[in-house]
């Protein structure tokens, strides 16, 4: 057990260096990337709400998981601009937790998201027939409260237990946000009771999801192999293409984390992949979507032409 138990009030988050003019570079690369990646995806919103080819199942699922990367990337890119710019390295406590709690939130619910994405992809190309009937609007919005409520539930008992256990003396956390590793690093007291809930927790959200995933794509490619013409291929692999790269992103970067060989190199592996989950994926995802997709980019550009037109009758 480790010793001079204590309740911080702050933590210092060492960040990413200490030189002043990368600090200033990193700011300067982190805006432009949050500020793309809060455009990407408010763009996905919008056009799958206001266009008609975009009402269905698929862009409903797709941008509610835009939603979601833009709170995940919000989550922890403000702050971290600010500690950047200011140079000022403090965060209090209760915000420290907040943000713990609703990154692993978000986070947790893109996992189950995914997985129910990737079935939706499953039943429109092995049952195409009966897809509309099966995946109707009703049934989409349950699922995706089903994403949210599920994730809360898998995490409020874990996230109780880790508050009730005292911090060490040290308030030093080697990341630039309130990750899990680092804070866990800093916990006394007997912590088996935390880490056989959060090993559930990771089985159920991680691995269950990805076995969903990984299903689903079998039968997938399975039923893709059996169409007779190329083209027919060529058309169903392009509907799950996009999907299965941000599946591939997601679950890659969290699986080699849990295989890093050391705890020390488990931190600094866990700002990579942090940098690539918070900051990256969000900014990648939707230019992943709509770059691979036809209707997103007619619908991308007809919106253009309505501005384009609403501008020029103000101008009048």
């Amino acid at each position: 057990m480790k010793s001079n138990e204590t309740r911080t009030s702050e933590f210092m988050l060492l960040g990413f260096t200490d030189i002043r003019i990368l600090q200033l570079l990193f700011f300067v690369i982190l805006l432009f990337s949050y500020f793309s990646t809060i455009t990407a995806n408010a763009v996905i919103i919008t056009l799958a709400n206001i266009d008609y080819r975009l009402q269905t199942p698929m862009y409903f699922f797709l941008w509610n998981f835009s939603i979601l990367e833009i709170g995940f990337t919000t989550a922890v890119t403000p702050q971290t601009l600010s500690h950047l710019l200011t140079g000022h390295k403090n965060i209090p406590y209760v915000g420290c937790m907040i943000q713990f709690f609703v990154y692993l939130y978000l986070g947790t619910t893109e996992f189950l998201l995914l997985a129910v994405m990737s079935y939706d992809r499953y039943l429109a190309i092995c049952n195409p027939l009966h897809y509309p009937s099966i995946m109707h609007k009703s049934l989409c919005t349950l699922l995706v409260f089903s994403c949210w409520m599920g994730s809360f539930l898998l995490l409020i008992g874990p996230y109780l237990i880790f508050l009730q256990l005292p911090m060490c003396d040290s308030n030093i956390l080697d990341h630039f946000f309130c990750d899990k590793t680092p804070l866990f690093q800093l916990l006394c007291g007997d912590t088996r009771v935390l880490e056989l809930f959060g090993f559930i927790t990771a089985a159920l959200s991680l691995l269950g999801t990805l076995s969903i995933s990984m299903a689903s794509y079998i039968k997938i490619i399975k039923s893709i192999l059996t169409i007779p013409s190329a083209t027919g291929r060529k058309k169903a692999f392009s509907t799950c293409a996009s999907h299965f790269i941000v599946v591939s992103i997601t679950y890659g970067s969290c699986i080699f984390l849990y295989i890093s060989p050391s705890q020390a190199s488990k931190v600094e592996f866990g700002k990579i992949v942090a940098i690539l989950n918070t900051i990256v994926s969000p900014l990648l995802n939707p230019f992943i979507y709509s770059l691979r997709n036809q209707q997103v980019q007619e619908a991308l550009k007809d919106l253009r032409q309505v501005v384009i037109f609403i501008k020029g009758s103000r101008k009048t």
